[in-house]
């Protein structure tokens, strides 16, 4: 596996100077205090944002996201956790959102499982704070398994959007995983997906990098074309 000290370089060069590159790493990054203080309304909203992006047109729905937040009562996580079959009929015919039922479908069950997090941990935030980074995988599998339509990709773009520290797996990312010997395909498997985790682990102790800027240094590693 490559050291980061020559993909950091290489990133550098491409971006003409480490000054240019350092404006590029991610801004919002937050401490756990800040997550953990953070609405359980906020992180369902922050959720289906993400679920109703997959596959879709983002700017679209950040176009809707008004009618979404009067639609589903300000992602009120009680309100949305109890949905009633009249309340999805009206929904799939609400044109203030994108009318796909199982995504709109997801929003209970999503609210439904941060209402177990606030029983269990306090509230989803103390969860998603408490949660290490150097497990950044199991959490994205936790998501996965106990929410709807939160997969891998759908997760990482969730939690950065909160402020969350991990990594996200684009193209560019992937490319400079496989180049830098991590993995010889899209991670998709537990496996592989520990051997990413294993590599950001050893790269975050050997520059001192929270995850997320180690993730914008590999994506601006490697040409892509």
């Amino acid at each position: 596996m490559k050291q980061f000290k020559t993909i950091y370089q290489r990133a550098v060069e491409r971006k003409d100077g480490e000054e240019n590159l350092k404006a590029l790493f991610p801004d919002n990054i937050h401490s756990n205090s800040t997550l953990s203080r953070v609405s359980d309304d906020f992180y369902l909203a922050a959720m289906t944002k993400a679920v109703f992006k997959a596959g879709f047109v983002w700017k679209v729905v950040d176009h809707k996201w008004l009618g979404f937040e009067q639609a589903f009562w300000n992602f009120n996580v009680d309100r949305c956790a109890w949905m009633s079959p009249d309340d999805i009929d009206k929904l799939i015919v609400d044109e203030r959102i994108i009318r796909n039922h199982q995504k709109i479908m997801s929003v209970l069950s999503n609210a439904a499982m941060i209402l177990a997090l606030r029983e269990s941990h306090g509230s989803a935030g103390q969860f998603i704070a408490d949660w290490p980074c150097s497990d950044f995988v199991g959490l994205l599998q936790f998501l996965n398994k106990n929410g709807s339509r939160l997969g891998p990709r759908t997760c990482q773009y969730f939690l950065r959007s909160l402020g969350k520290d991990g990594f996200i797996l684009g193209a560019d990312g992937v490319a400079a995983l496989i180049d830098a010997g991590v993995v010889d395909r899209y991670p998709v498997s537990k496996r592989d997906m520990k051997q990413v985790q294993d590599a950001f682990n050893t790269w975050q102790q050997s520059s001192g990098l929270c995850l997320a800027d180690i993730s914008k240094v590999l994506a601006l590693s490697v040409d892509v074309g």
